[in-house]
């Protein structure tokens, strides 16, 4: 079975009550009866032990027990968000799907000058069901949200919000044009406490953008000698933090 994550906390007493289209998979696909025991994911990713107690007609109801599992090594990385300058639709739609499957924490949308679509193309929840079915099909237990495209200046307030939670916050934009020297593993030495990646939507970042980045303090990195699009640049640049937080025992050794 796929991992399974609930839609909603159990109530007071431990118990869920789950309809539409979770009751469809539940009920009719895996065909689970009254005292079927199963494994699913809270939607903050904490792992439970849900036993069917009942399948009604239209819903299925079960009792959630906590499960206590040993931390995994993914669960100690800091969090690692992605600021999307949104593209067309449908590379949005594959951007949410792998950046979920990646273990991104948060996406935040927003329009660039270059931006094929309006403000008001909000698809936040098309987006929130993509996350989900992303999450169980890949089983990752970050739960990753996706939040409301926003202008560019928005973008910055979250940048700085973000910088009063996080002393140690890192925020790293992508252009085409190599602006400093410097690497990820330069960018991510000194233990980080969150990353933030920026990535541009097709054409990439104006001149202006660039330089709203450079003066809120993102450092500017080339992803390789080749223009990436910019679904596989996200995915790139998700994929090599998190190797590289995931290693940083074994290279930071070796930093001068």
């Amino acid at each position: 079975m796929k991992q399974f994550i609930l839609p909603d906390l159990p109530d007071h007493t431990g118990m869920i009550r789950l309809s539409g289209k979770d009751y469809h998979y539940l009920a009719h696909v895996r065909r689970f009866k009254a005292g079927t025991l199963f494994t699913a994911l809270l939607p903050g990713g904490e792992p439970v032990q849900v036993r069917v107690r009942s399948v009604e007609p239209d819903c299925l109801i079960g009792s959630c027990q906590v499960m206590e599992t040993a931390d995994f090594r993914e669960s100690a990385l800091p969090p690692i968000l992605l600021f999307q300058g949104l593209p067309k639709p449908a590379k949005m739609d594959l951007i949410v799907r792998q950046a979920a499957e990646g273990g991104i924490a948060e996406i935040v949308p927003f329009v660039c000058e270059y931006s094929p679509v309006r403000l008001e193309e909000n698809k936040t929840e098309r987006w929130s069901r993509i996350i989900k079915e992303a999450r169980q099909q890949s089983g990752s237990k970050i739960a990753t949200a996706v939040r409301t495209p926003c202008t560019l200046d928005a973008l910055l307030a979250r940048w700085d919000d973000l910088k009063r939670r996080y002393a140690q916050a890192v925020g790293l934009f992508f252009h085409q044009d190599p602006l400093e020297p410097g690497g990820f593993h330069r960018c991510l030495a000194g233990s980080p406490e969150a990353v933030v990646l920026a990535v541009g939507p097709e054409g990439g970042f104006s001149p202006a953008e660039v330089t709203d980045f450079l003066r809120a303090g993102f450092k500017p990195l080339v992803l390789g000698t080749t223009v990436l699009r910019t679904e596989t640049a996200a995915l790139a640049a998700a994929a090599a933090v998190r190797i590289i937080l995931l290693e940083n025992e074994s290279w930071m050794l070796k930093i001068p």
